[in-house]
């Protein structure tokens, strides 16, 4: 039996899915998100080939933490000049940026490559329980 190339695939549909955030916690609703937005639970799955799915993120900025993560965990930014590095905890991260510590996280999980922004760009981070995307017909994943 001849092995089937996904670029030979012409009708990939591109599936919706929508997750609760509430009460999640961080990292494990990062992994599940990003491997839903590499496409790694397809059967047809090769890391070269845009056939990703959409993931519609409610409640975005109401995820749970473990330990003192809110206080302890930090995040740097620097520009390559001398005295440019800042710091800012996660507390404070939600309070300036609500949605952006899940985006980053989502984003460190995913691979580096040309794709990178791509499949970032097929999550949507809705910080209301809400979302404008019906029309689409998402599917409900519960964690």
């Amino acid at each position: 039996m001849k092995t089937l190339n996904p670029t030979q695939l012409q009708n990939t549909e591109r599936k919706w899915y929508v997750i609760d955030a509430e009460g999640q916690t961080l990292g494990r609703l990062a992994t599940r998100i990003a491997t839903l937005l590499r496409w790694k639970n397809k059967v047809n799955f090769a890391p070269y080939v845009d056939n990703w799915d959409y993931v519609v993120v409610l409640n975005a900025s109401k995820f749970a933490t473990t330990w003192n993560k809110e206080n302890d965990k930090v995040y740097r930014t620097h520009s390559w000049h001398m005295g440019s590095l800042k710091e800012t905890n996660l507390s404070t991260m939600n309070k300036k940026k609500p949605a952006e510590a899940l985006k980053l996280a989502i984003s460190w999980m995913l691979p580096k490559t040309k794709l990178h922004d791509a499949m970032l760009g097929r999550l949507k981070l809705e910080l209301k329980p809400t979302h404008k995307y019906e029309a689409q017909q998402p599917v409900k994943i519960e964690l």
